[in-house]
């Protein structure tokens, strides 16, 4: 049997479940997600929450069936509500998120092969293939799509089934090759040293797809690494260079005959919790640091060995795309870059496109909807 307390004093409302969980609600919480707060098609809150007196009280509270009714005292209206859908949203327990599946941190050790692989016909065609590749996605923090048809906009029909793409002053779409009078290094046949992309921006972007159209010149592996994993060992064996990198912003820009972009990142974010959930790291985007004075030789000691552990084979991961592959990861995560190659020896074409971190979680979160209904 469902017990319901109310706490005058407290101005609370107190449930216990027959199995013994109990939780209490504040009355100003109650009143502000009354159903009739909610607009029935959008689900938008339509409540002026000033409108509610902050001290508000309960005349009368009453159980029927799987419900609770309360009986305001100011206004007397009465808000009813499921008492699943107050175990679900008790104040101090977040609402379960699809969309938040533990990282695996992965080093040098692995292999093509041991990256999660998704075919693209089935991605294209069957929401539990896609669901599935999603998680291991957001697990790994990058993954591979194979079986792509010989067509530019193969790629970008599979990115397409998660979200929009993300344009940035690269266009929506970004052609990775070796080409006259570039703004950019990527478009050069040099190597180019683990990074994220455009930390210079205000929220770089998220998801990162980059899709084999040819690969035929000597060199240009690609090269990835777990930042996180990096962060973590840095967190363990040098905790005041990881204080410093997680919590002095450093500014980025970049600049052209068209744009002048520019932001202030740290290079290792935290959560609430102390979790590292992001990772800025643009060795050649990074502009004139701006600390003070006394503060510049410690830091440079922790951004130098950040940048050694860049370099570093043990977080390394090496491997040829090959034409009709993709490779998928999350920019914020997961450090890339590419060995040299010589476009003497062939054509070297990838494309490239972003869709967002809130979109790729968006689309989690409503195919576990779909699967659970």
């Amino acid at each position: 049997m469902t017990v319901v307390d109310q706490l005058r004093a407290q101005r609370m409302l107190r449930v216990i479940w027959p199995d013994g969980t109990q939780a209490n609600f504040p009355f100003i919480w109650l009143r502000d997600n009354c159903p009739s707060a909610w607009h029935p098609e959008t689900q938008e809150r339509m409540q002026d929450l000033l409108a509610i007196p902050a001290d508000l009280s309960a005349h009368d509270v009453s159980v029927e069936g799987d419900c609770v009714t309360v009986a305001w005292e100011d206004d007397g209206h009465r808000s009813r509500f499921s008492l699943d859908w107050l175990a679900q949203h008790a104040p101090g327990r977040p609402l379960p998120d699809p969309a938040e599946i533990a990282a695996k941190p992965w080093r040098g050790d692995i292999a093509r092969q041991d990256l999660p692989t998704g075919d693209a016909a089935s991605l294209l065609a069957d929401d539990g293939a896609l669901a599935h590749w999603l998680a291991e996605t957001r697990a790994w923090g990058i993954s591979l799509v194979d079986g792509l048809a010989d067509d530019p906009q193969a790629g970008m029909a599979v990115a397409r089934r998660i979200g929009f793409l993300r344009e940035t002053n690269f266009g929506t779409v970004f052609e990775v090759k070796s080409k006259p009078n570039p703004n950019n290094l990527a478009y050069t046949a040099v190597a180019l040293p683990l990074h994220t992309d455009l930390p210079n921006q205000e929220l770089p972007p998220g998801y990162q797809f980059l899709h084999c159209l040819a690969n035929e010149a000597v060199g240009g592996g690609s090269v990835f690494a777990d930042g996180y994993a990096i962060a973590e060992d840095l967190r363990r064996n040098a905790p005041d260079a990881f204080d410093l990198l997680s919590t002095i912003p450093i500014p980025f820009r970049f600049h052209d005959g068209d744009v002048d972009i520019r932001r202030r990142h740290e290079v290792i974010t935290l959560d609430d919790g102390g979790a590292v959930t992001e990772i800025c790291w643009n060795a050649h985007l990074a502009d004139v640091f701006d600390m003070p004075a006394e503060t510049l030789a410690a830091y440079y000691r922790a951004y130098r060995a950040f940048m050694a552990a860049t370099r570093d084979p043990a977080y390394a991961v090496e491997f040829a795309l090959r034409p009709g592959e993709m490779v998928v990861f999350d920019n914020r995560r997961v450090l890339h870059g590419r060995a040299a190659f010589d476009p003497a020896t062939g054509h070297r074409h990838l494309q490239g496109f972003y869709v967002d971190r809130g979109e790729f979680d968006s689309r989690l979160r409503v195919l576990a909807q779909t699967a659970g209904s």
